[in-house]
């Protein structure tokens, strides 16, 4: 869907934020080796996934709305925002974009500690640490078995 790529960019902006959240928590170590799971463990992984993803659709629609509130074309932000994270992109902006355009960053910059906080309350009221739900989503990134099970977990 042409919008869902729209959000892509915007999303961006957020999900650089919550990269830092992720970067100021210990460092782990990557898994080198496959970690032991629960079904239980991955239920509750599961279930905290889809409270983040009400968190993210929320998200997505209060930086849509940032950009509206300022009278920016949606797709005319996202093609200035790649510009400007892509060096090696152009785009010709006029002043006045330009203005609005950073307004814009201004705004979601400021919504980005309030969901980074949803996002960590999300986690904490599971049974999981912080620790363990980025150790679980590291593993998932490479695990397809473990994908798998978690995909089934959801489907059903």
């Amino acid at each position: 869907m042409k919008l869902t790529r729209l959000f892509s960019s915007l999303l961006l902006v957020f999900i650089m934020g919550t990269a830092s959240m992720m970067a100021q928590t210990p460092a782990m170590p990557q898994p080198q080796e496959k970690i032991e799971v629960s079904d239980a463990e991955l239920t509750q992984f599961a279930q905290v996934f889809q409270k983040m993803r009400m968190v993210n659709q929320e998200a997505q629609q209060k930086m849509v709305e940032a950009v509206e509130a300022e009278d920016f074309e949606l797709q005319r932000f996202n093609e200035i925002h790649q510009a400007k994270m892509d060096p090696k992109q152009e785009a010709e902006i006029t002043e006045e974009e330009e203005k609005k355009y950073k307004l814009v960053v201004a705004e979601l910059e400021s919504m980005q500690p309030k969901f980074q906080k949803r996002m960590e309350d999300v986690i904490k009221e599971s049974d999981l640490s912080m620790e363990r739900y980025q150790q679980l989503a590291m593993a998932l990134r490479a695990d397809q078995e473990l994908q798998q099970r978690l995909q089934a977990i959801m489907q059903g």
